[in-house]
């Protein structure tokens, strides 16, 4: 047993020293998954690495318990989806902003796309998705929204590289399907 999963055991046991042993052994990696996610974002981004991995870890201690490693890792990846879909939804809030476009002052000439309601059109669709075929939208949502490596997301769902690779080609021409049938 990993010294995580004994101490995600001890939490779920109730032990109330085991969640501060916890964070030291998993945030890097959590920042690095948060990280991968940024990265992918537009310019402008107000959440951090850091600040991603820390709301995402206080909403994973003490409202879940969490088999193993891979399991927690996997429900941190979920958090990562949501805090970011959360945040893009407020930001297009009238009150927030959501009628205005950003622009940066060095491109004062040239309007920014925000990229706010095509991330609520892909989280849209992979509701959907995830209805229809689970499994491979959990592997999507690694994938992307967790910046794992397909090795990294098949280690993570306890599935083949190759049973990967299948299921990220799969999910993919869907999701891509399914915007393009949301275009006029």
């Amino acid at each position: 047993m990993s010294d995580v999963t004994r101490i995600l055991s001890q939490i779920e046991q109730g032990a109330p020293q085991a969640a501060e042993q916890l964070l030291p052994l998993v945030y890097e990696e959590l920042r690095r998954l948060a990280a991968a996610q940024l990265a992918q974002e537009k310019p402008g981004q107000t959440l951090d690495a850091t600040a991603l991995v820390h709301e995402a870890y206080l909403r994973l201690v003490g409202d879940h318990a969490f088999a193993d490693r891979r399991h927690f890792f996997r429900v941190a990846a979920e958090a990562m989806r949501r805090i970011l879909i959360d945040q893009a939804r407020r930001k297009l809030r009238t009150k927030h902003g959501g009628q205005r476009e950003r622009v940066p002052l060095s491109d004062a000439e040239w309007p920014v796309e925000a990229p706010l309601e095509q991330l609520l059109e892909l989280d849209g669709a992979l509701q959907r998705f995830s209805a229809l075929e689970p499994a491979k939208a959990e592997l999507m949502k690694l994938r992307y929204f967790a910046g794992l490596s397909e090795e990294e997301a098949a280690a993570s769902l306890g599935i083949s590289r190759a049973t990967a690779s299948r299921y990220w080609t799969y999910a993919r021409a869907w999701l891509i399907n399914a915007l393009v049938d949301k275009t006029p």
